[in-house]
C-alpha cells in the first residue's frame, strides 16, 4: 500500500467514472473495506499520503468527497468505525528508528572482515624461562601471536603481517596479555610490575627457545626482516619482561593464570637459580601458587594435602578399602589389615618414584586391571565368607602392593613441584593418604554398625553390599582389560641392564617374602598369648621300660 500510495494512478479517472473508486484517490476507497470490517489503512500508507501535498484538494472538497482544507481522509470518519487514527509524531519515531536500524545493518555488512573478534585458540603452548641475577629477575616469555585476541594487527595488501607497524604494539599487547596475568613473588613478596625489555615476532621453526642463553641472545637480537612473508596467526611473539628483586638468593613463587590465553593452555616454564640445576616444570591452566624452590616443610604441606585428596577422589581406592573392612570393623582386627596395605603401597610408591617400575606403555593399564581383580577378589572373599585377620592382612599387604603403582601414577605430574625435597614429599603424601583412609573409616565403620543393627544382620548385609561392590569392580575389570588388550606386548631383550632390574625385583620380592613371614608368625604367637593358649602344647611323654 505504501508503493502505490506514491505511484501515479494512472487510471483514476476511467474507475471513477465507472464508480469503482471515489474520484481522486489514488487507493481503493475506504469505505469499501470498512463496511467488511478490514484494516482501512495502512501505518506507513497514511504517513506517506498524510506527507504527500493533496493537490486534488479543492476538487473533492468541491464535489463533496472530503472535507475542505484536509489534507487527509476524515479522521472522524474513521474514528466513528472504531479504526485507528494516524499519529504523526508515533511515526516519525518509527521512521527514525526504522532508518538507523537500516543504516547501522547496511555498516555492519560494509565492515571488512579483519575488525571482527579474534577466536579463542584451541590449544597454545607457552615457553618460559625464570632467570634471577643480581638484582633483577629477567622472565622470557614466548606464545603464539594469535593468543593475542582483541588486537587487529595491521596487515599488507596481500595479508602477510606489517611487520615495521606491528612492533609498536607488541610492548602494550604483552603487558595486556601475559604480564598482567602473571603475579612473582620473593620470599613471599609480591613483585612489583616488570619492565617490557624486548619484544620480537619469531617463526614458528624457530628453535631459539631450546635454552636460556640461546632465547635471550634471540629476543636482544635482529628482529624478522621487512620482506617476511608471515601471516599474523601463524607466528610467535618473545618477551623479555625485567622485574627488580633484592637479592637472587632469594625464594622465589609464581601465580601464573595464563589460561585465559587458549581452551587449552599447557605452560613449559624452566627455573635456573644462580648455583643451583635448572629445574624444569609443565603445567596446565592455571596451576594456583607455585613455588620455583620450596622449603621442605612448604612441599610436605603440599603432598599431604595432595594425597589426602586423592584417595577422596579414588572410587576404586575406596572400594577395595570398603570391602577390606567390611568384616573386621574393631580396632583390634583393623590395625593390622590398615597397615599392611599402607606399608606395602607405601614401598611400591617409593621405589616407583626412584624409578625402579617399569616404564613400558602397557604397565598403567595393566596396574588398573589389577586394582579392579583386587575389588572384585575382596567381595567373592567377603561373600564366601571364612577370612581371618592372619589371612586378611596378607591380602592386603599383596593388593598393597598393587595400589601403592596405581598411587604413583598420580604422582608423575606432581613430583615436579617437590623441588630438592623428593622422599620429604612421598612420605608426605603417604601421610595424606593415610589421613584420607582415616576419615573414610571414621564414617564407614560406625554406618556399617548402624546398618547391621537396624536394617539387616550382618552376614546379609556383608553379602549384599560385598555383590554390589562386586558387580561394579567387574564391569570396570572387564573395561580396563579392553584397553589393555589394546597393547601388543614384546619380551624385552635379555640385556645385562635387564637382568640387573630383574634380581633387584627378585631380591626384594624374597625380602618382602621374608618380612611377611616374620610378621605372620609373630601375629599368631601375640594371639595365641592373648588366648592364653601356648604355641606347642605338651605332648605325653613315653617311658620305655
Amino acid at each position: 500500500m505504501a508503493l502505490r500510495a506514491n505511484k501515479p494512478d494512472e487510471d483514476a479517472d476511467s474507475r471513477c467514472g465507472a464508480g469503482l473508486r471515489p474520484c481522486g484517490w489514488a487507493l481503493p476507497g475506504p469505505e469499501r473495506y470498512a463496511s467488511r470490517g478490514e484494516s482501512v489503512f495502512n501505518g506507513v500508507d497514511m504517513a506517506l499520503r498524510a506527507n504527500k501535498p493533496d493537490e486534488d484538494a479543492d476538487s473533492r472538497c468541491g464535489a463533496g468527497l472530503r472535507p475542505c482544507g484536509r489534507a487527509s481522509p476524515d479522521p472522524e470518519r474513521y474514528a466513528s468505525r472504531g479504526e485507528s487514527v494516524f499519529n504523526g509524531a508515533a511515526y516519525a519515531n518509527f521512521r527514525n528508528q526504522a532508518l538507523g536500524a537500516a543504516f547501522l545493518g547496511l555498516l555492519c555488512l560494509a565492515l571488512p572482515a579483519g575488525l571482527t573478534a579474534h577466536e579463542i585458540p584451541n590449544d597454545v603452548t607457552v615457553q618460559a624461562f625464570v632467570k634471577p641475577s643480581g638484582n633483577r629477575l629477567n622472565l622470557l616469555v614466548r606464545v603464539p601471536l594469535v593468543a593475542m585476541r582483541d588486537i587487529d594487527f595491521p596487515t599488507l595488501g596481500s595479508g602477510y603481517l606489517d611487520i615495521s607497524r606491528t612492533d609498536p604494539l607488541l610492548a602494550d599487547a604483552a603487558t595486556l596479555w601475559i604480564s598482567d596475568f602473571v603475579d612473582l613473588y620473593e620470599d613471599d613478596r609480591l613483585l612489583s610490575k616488570p619492565k617490557v625489555a624486548a619484544t620480537r615476532i619469531s617463526l614458528p621453526s624457530d628453535r631459539s627457545f631450546g635454552s636460556y642463553e640461546s632465547a635471550l641472545a634471540h629476543v636482544s637480537g635482529a628482529r624478522l626482516p621487512e620482506g617476511a612473508n608471515v601471516y599474523w596467526n601463524q607466528v610467535m611473539l618473545d618477551v623479555l619482561f625485567e622485574y627488580p628483586i633484592h637479592s637472587d638468593r632469594s625464594r622465589f613463587s609464581i601465580q601464573s593464570r595464563l589460561g585465559r590465553l587458549g581452551l587449552h593452555v599447557v605452560t613449559a616454564m624452566r627455573f635456573d637459580p644462580p648455583g643451583s640445576p635448572e629445574r624444569a616444570f609443565e603445567f596446565t591452566e592455571d596451576p594456583g601458587l607455585l613455588r620455583l624452590d620450596p622449603r621442605w616443610h612448604q612441599a610436605a604441606l603440599r603432598f599431604v594435602r595432595l594425597g589426602f585428596f586423592h584417595i577422596l577422589d579414588g572410587t576404586d581406592h575406596l572400594l577395595f578399602l570398603f570391602c577390606l573392612v567390611i568384616p573386621f570393623r574393631r580396632l583390634r582386627g583393623l590395625i593390622p589389615v590398615v597397615t599392611a596395605f599402607t606399608v606395602a603401597h607405601s614401598i611400591t610408591l617409593i621405589g616407583s618414584a626412584y624409578n625402579l617400575g617399569p616404564d613400558a606403555l602397557w604397565f598403567p593399564p595393566l596396574i588398573e586391571t589389577l586394582i579392579a581383580m583386587s575389588i572384585v577378589y575382596m567381595a567373592l572373599e567377603n561373600i564366601v565368607g571364612g577370612a581371618t585377620v592372619n589371612r586378611r592382612w596378607i591380602v592386603a599387604f599383596g593388593f598393597g602392593l598393587v595400589h601403592g603403582f596405581g598411587f604413583s601414577f598420580a604422582l608423575r605430574q606432581t613430583l615436579q613441584f617437590a623441588g630438592s625435597h623428593l622422599l620429604t614429599s612421598l612420605l608426605s603424601f603417604n601421610i595424606g593418604v593415610e589421613l584420607g583412609q582415616l576419615l573414610v573409616l571414621a564414617l564407614m565403620i560406625p554406618l556399617l554398625g548402624l546398618l547391621f543393627r537396624f536394617v539387616v544382620t550382618e552376614k546379609t548385609g556383608t553379602i549384599i553390599l560385598s555383590a554390589l561392590v562386586a558387580h561394579t569392580g567387574w564391569h570396570w575389570m572387564l573395561d580396563r582389560w579392553d584397553r589393555l588388550s589394546q597393547f601388543h606386548f614384546q619380551w624385552p631383550d635379555l640385556t645385562a641392564a635387564f637382568l640387573l632390574v630383574v634380581v633387584g625385583w627378585l631380591m626384594a620380592a624374597t625380602a618382602l617374602a621374608g618380612l611377611v613371614w616374620l610378621v605372620s608368625t609373630l601375629s599368631r604367637r601375640t594371639s595365641r598369648e592373648i588366648e592364653g593358649k601356648p604355641e606347642n602344647p605338651p605332648q605325653a611323654s613315653i617311658r620305655m621300660s
